[in-house]
């Protein structure tokens, strides 16, 4: 059985969604251009990240496996992660209206983010019991956020970068995104 440690460090190095598992990437070229932006995605996509798995494995667990249902795992996780992205958006709403704005339409793309659907469906696959789960979870959001946050540092730079011309925009951006995530094979092999 794995250590609680070893599950977040490996969540948030070695099995990153955005850089090693090429998960959420919408977001991740999205919303990377300002720390804030970046930052709150991050935060928000945790905590769906976390609630989410919080419920999900007891429905898994309890319901569908005792009857034979875990087909209908997709359904009803995507129905519950669409809840905490809608009580996300609420709370950013009357809360924090700037971060909300700033995140624009890529707020209630978190329903469809492909990161956080992966996370409870590998905390099944690798029969994970809850507090593992929970701890992927975490390890899982911090690591989304750290992926933005130090894709929108790198992407501060290229501002004032002389880049030619042809490379300008969408392709500098993709070129920097996949250096970064070469940076993140580093860590391959730490953790497994």
């Amino acid at each position: 059985m794995k250590s609680l440690m070893v599950i977040l460090l490996a969540a948030m190095l070695t099995d990153n969604f955005v850089l090693s598992k090429f998960m959420g990437i919408c977001p991740f070229l999205g919303v990377s251009k300002k720390l804030d932006s970046a930052t709150g995605m991050g935060l928000a996509v945790t905590f769906v990240m976390i609630c989410a798995t919080a419920v999900t494995y007891p429905i898994h667990h309890g319901i569908f496996v005792p009857n034979g249902l875990e087909y209908f795992d997709t359904v009803v996780f995507i129905l519950v992660i669409a809840l905490f992205v809608q009580l996300v958006e609420t709370m950013l709403k009357k809360c924090i209206p700037s971060l909300y704005s700033a995140l624009g339409v890529y707020l209630p793309l978190i329903t469809t983010n492909c990161a956080v659907l992966g996370v409870t469906v590998l905390n099944i696959d690798n029969s994970y019991s809850f507090v593992q789960s929970i701890v992927n979870a975490v390890g899982g959001g911090l690591g989304f956020m750290l992926s933005l946050v130090i894709f929108s540092g790198v992407r501060k730079k290229m501002e004032y970068a002389d880049i030619p011309e042809t490379f300008k925009g969408v392709p500098a951006t993709l070129i920097a995104a996949s250096v970064v995530s070469v940076s993140f094979l580093g860590f391959s092999g730490l953790f497994n």
